[in-house]
Formats: structure tokens, sequence, C-alpha cells
């Protein structure tokens, strides 16, 4: 639907008007927003815009998804994989209290989302109508921002108001509840301009370049640095900018699981994964560097271990845009306040380019010592059943580590983030802060929407696909081309190994039965394929691969097998375990 604009007097006024619906405001918006793909599931308080969506379906193409939450995670998986904002509709009562999982997905992990919910007539507010709940109180703790709308002038500007919020500093999610009378109300809509200043909102503190100066002075006089790097690279699309500045300094950088892909996983500089299943070396010298650095990550308890134990040694110098997390958990020795895309260029020009050969064999010592006692082991078994190592090892043969990756929660999330190949930016996407069983399937159809041209893999396990596995449905409808591999253990794996490490093997409610998940697939139209034999592997993941078209792998794996290196909780990293 084309907006017709009234002419306008010149001498009375200074913008064409044309009198439209909330609902017709509202999609204008999201055009104007750079909006092309709208994740959602229509109810009675939302019909006005779904109405109006009718005659918008060559502008704005909607995913019907089969429940709210897979609506939040495709969101979720669409924005880490393009960058731009995902946006979801829903209903009021249950259809936008379904949305609360994964607005707390989005919130911890820093996910840019709009989510536009309808709401009860204005009149009923309060009085316990019919799908009715306060769904501005109950996402409060989740978003960023959420506002209420009540009357449809107000579209316009609150809708311009939630992306620049949402897409802005930190990322994160915004939510728009807005009520059915003004969805429906006529007004003078004079067109839309987006935001992109809010009084006494900041979304970058000021650089201070004093602490730049002291950051370099500090990294100049180090014998052993270290670099441990986060999503805010990626998030800050920093990606240039921290290669030159790993480059130039010399300095072995180890990732967070979100941070994975900000430079290339065969980097000679990229020393590994950190945290409770990271890698040896990047847990071990953490308690041995002298300077640790850390850019866009938040020192989150999965990656410190014990507090009280972590990094004492070592001056600390943490770059982040949120000011909030300098200091929060580590306290930081030079804390550099900014955008680290603006932020990294000004310290690369004072850092003296370095090598750091020493230093840095260190670490390949411990990698020589890993991969000896475990990661051979788990990539090349030779006899026994599959391993999940070995699937992810194969693909990363067959991808050449340029597919994105779309793991869900659990044994097999680990396995994929340690063993995968990331040789791209925004190719690890993955539920970290929230650990959301259910995450992957839902987050890889949005992938994929988000990156059309890229293979989308999802690694998933027998657990978590069971929690959003009706969203089948939406890759039947939509016709989207997702690989999905289910990487079966009969277990809740990663609970399992929890209460065999610390709980005597007293496996409580974790044996988990599944259905003929290939039955499954084949009944929503999708190909399918179990695979139980390591002879088989190589060949079915190529045909996967090579399909046109979604396709299902179920395979069985090794059904009490452990993902190590581990950090016991309670631990410090420099207590991590190889088996």
């Amino acid at each position: 639907m084309e907006l017709a604009q009234a002419e306008a007097k010149p001498e009375t006024a200074t913008k064409t008007t044309t009198r439209v619906t909330g609902s017709v405001a509202l999609l204008e918006g999201l055009i104007a927003e750079g909006t092309e793909v709208v994740f959602g599931y229509p109810g009675g308080a939302i019909m006005p815009i779904y109405d109006a969506l009718y005659d918008y379906k060559e502008r704005l193409q909607h995913i019907l998804v089969r429940h709210e939450q897979g609506g939040t995670h495709a969101g979720q998986g669409y924005a880490r994989s393009s960058g731009k904002v995902g946006v979801v509709f829903a209903t009021s009562g249950p259809g936008a209290t379904n949305l609360v999982t994964g607005l707390a997905d989005a919130q911890i992990d820093s996910t840019p989302l709009v989510c536009i919910t309808g709401q009860v007539f204005a009149h009923l507010l309060g009085t316990d109508a019919f799908q009715e709940t306060d769904v501005i109180n109950i996402t409060t703790p989740v978003t960023k921002w959420n506002y209420q709308v009540t009357d449809a002038t107000e579209i316009p500007a609150v809708l311009a108001k939630a992306f620049y919020i949402a897409r802005s500093g930190r990322p994160g999610p915004v939510l728009i509840d807005i009520t059915k009378n003004a969805q429906m109300q006529l007004f003078d809509y004079e067109g839309y301009t987006p935001c992109n200043h809010i009084r006494s909102y900041r979304p970058k503190p000021n650089i201070r370049k004093e602490y730049i100066e002291q950051a370099a002075a500090v990294i100049n006089a180090a014998k052993k640095p270290f670099i441990l790097f986060g999503q805010g690279v990626l998030l800050g699309s920093a990606e240039a900018e921290f290669k030159a500045f790993v480059e130039k300094s010399g300095i072995p950088a180890a990732w967070t699981i979100l941070g994975a892909g900000a430079i290339p996983t065969d980097h000679p500089l990229n020393v590994g994964m950190l945290g409770m299943h990271g890698n040896y070396g990047p847990n071990v010298q953490t308690n041995s560097c002298d300077v640790l650095i850390a850019i866009g990550m938040r020192f989150d308890d999965r990656v410190t271990g014990r507090l009280d134990k972590y990094a004492k040694q070592a001056k600390i110098i943490h770059l982040d845009i949120d000011p909030a997390e300098i200091d929060k958990n580590v306290k930081a020795d030079v804390p550099v306040w900014g955008d680290c895309k603006e932020t990294l260029p000004l310290l690369t020009a004072l850092v003296e380019k370095k090598e750091h050969p020493e230093w840095l064999a260190e670490f390949r010592a411990f990698d020589k010592i890993e991969r000896e006692e475990l990661i051979n082991k788990e990539l090349f078994p030779e006899t026994g059943e599959l391993t999940m190592g070995e699937v992810v090892q194969q693909l990363n043969e067959l991808t050449k580590g340029e597919a994105i990756i779309v793991s869900d929660v659990g044994q097999h999330q680990m396995v994929a983030c340690r063993y995968a190949k990331f040789n791209n930016t925004r190719s690890n996407v993955t539920s970290g802060g929230l650990g959301t069983m259910g995450f992957g399937l839902p987050a890889a159809i949005g992938a994929k929407f988000g990156a059309p041209d890229k293979t989308v893999v999802a690694i998933i396990g027998d657990g978590g696909f069971q929690m959003t596995l009706q969203e089948l449905g939406t890759i039947m409808q939509s016709g989207v081309d997702v690989k999905i591999l289910i990487l079966n253990n009969r277990f809740l794996g990663m609970v399992r190994q929890w209460q065999q490490l610390f709980n005597d093997k007293r496996y409580s409610f974790v044996d988990i039965q599944s259905p003929d998940f290939v039955k499954l697939a084949e009944s929503y139209y999708i190909k399918a394929k179990k695979v139980t034999e390591r002879e088989e592997l190589v060949d079915s993941l190529k045909e996967m691969l090579d399909h046109k078209g979604s396709y299902l792998m179920e395979i069985m794996v090794t059904k009490e097998h452990n993902v190590f290196p581990m950090v016991p909780q309670g631990s410090s990293v420099s207590e991590i375990r190889l088996k």
C-alpha cells in the first residue's frame, strides 16, 4: 500500500500530510528503518496491524513462526548474522508473555530487537480484560527500553526512538506495546523521521585520551600481555581495527564464545577460547600474564571462575562501551570507555610494534598438551561410537570454515564453539549469557534470512531440539534453507556431566527419550536422515550440504561422553581439568 500524499499549501505548510491509521504509520516506519523481514504470530489485539500488513506483502516479508518465543530467537538470529535490528510481532496476553525468554536472551547478549505487541483497547487497561497483561512491567527487567502507545500520533516518534535505542551504544531489545484503538486510529501523518539523539541518553561515553595513553604505556612495558576479546568487537563492527591492534602489538588473543569470529580461528595470534570449557592455555595463562587487556567483554563468571583467584598478578586494561561493565566484576587498573571502533585505533597508534615469541610459545606448549591428551581423541577417534567433536571436525573440512554455525545450549554447544572454524565475522550464533535451550532452531531460521547467501548449519542436542521443534513448521512454510544437525546422546548431556562429576553419578531425570526425528522432519516435508556409523558420516554430511533446501540429520553420538577441558564451578581458571 503506497501512501497518497495530500497537496500542501506552500504558504501555510512545510510538510505534506495524509490521513492514515496507526497501523499504517507503524509499517511505513519499519520500511523507513530498512526492515525487510518481520517474524511474528497474529492475534486479536494486534489484528489491525496484520490487516494493514496485508497490503504491504510486497514491501515487508512476514515469516509466520509457530510460537512467539521462536519469533524472538529468529529475530536474534537475523540480527546476529546481518548486523541489523530484528523485528518481531506478537499479540497481547500470552503472545506478549511468550516473548519474555527471547527478550531476556537478547538483553544479556546485547542483541538489537524491536518487538511490537498488540494490547487491549486503552479504556480496558487495568480491567483484566481478555488477554490483557501488564507487558510493560513484565518486560521492564529484560528490555533496554519499553513503552506503551495509547494514541496513534505517538507511533512514528516512538518507533524511531525504539530503533535508535535498540541499535545504538550497547545494543539490546526494545518493546513497544500498542493498544488496539491506537492501531485503528486515523491521524494526520507527516512522514517518518529517524532518530539520532535523545536528551539524557548517551549511547557512547566520552573517550578520555589520558586513559588511552595510560593503557598504551602499560602495554608497551608488558612482558607477557594477553588480550581477551568478546562480542563488543563484533557489535562495534571493529573487526578491522581489532586485527590491526593485535597484529601491531603482537599480543596473543583469546575469545569468549560470543567473540568468536572477530579474527579468524586460524589467525597465528588467536590462541583459543576462554571459559569453563575453553582451551587449556588461555585459561591457565590468564593467571600468568602481567597485563590483561579485555576488549568488549564483561568478565562473565563462566570466563573468570573464582574472582578472588582471577588474574591477581596482572594489570587490567578494560575497553568497553558500557561504563557499567567496567569494575563490575574485575577491577580495572586502566578503564577505557568508548566504542572500540573508535578507541582501538587511538590505542594502536600509541602501542609499539612488537612480537612476543617466547610468551606465545608458552601458549603453544599448552596447545600441544591439550591436543595430545584430549583433542586428537575427540576429533579423530578410530573406534567406538561417533563423538560430537569428529562431527564438527568433518563439518569444518566440508565447509572450510565459511558456514554460519548456530548452536543450541549444552555439551554440543561447547563442542561446536571449541572446534568449529569461524573464518568470518558474525559466523557464530549461540545463546551466551542466558544459555537458552531451544534457541538453536529458530535462531538458525533467522540467521539464514539475515545472511541468505551463507550456508547456515544448526547444531542442536536432542533435548534442546524438543523445546522448539514446532519451528519445523516455519521452515516448511517459508521454504528457508537451513541444515540441522541433531547430535543425539540420549541424555540432557551437560546436566548429566555435572551429575557424574559432582553428584556421584546420581543421574536424576536426565535420561531423555525422543521421537523419531527423521519421521518428524519428513512429516514437515523436510528431507532427513539418521547416521549411526562412522563410515557413513562424511558422505552423509556432503549429501546434506549439497541438498537444495532444508535438511535434518540425526547423528547418534557417544551416550556418556564429557566435554573437557573444564573449570569446575568455584575453581580458579588455572585449576582447569583435562579429564
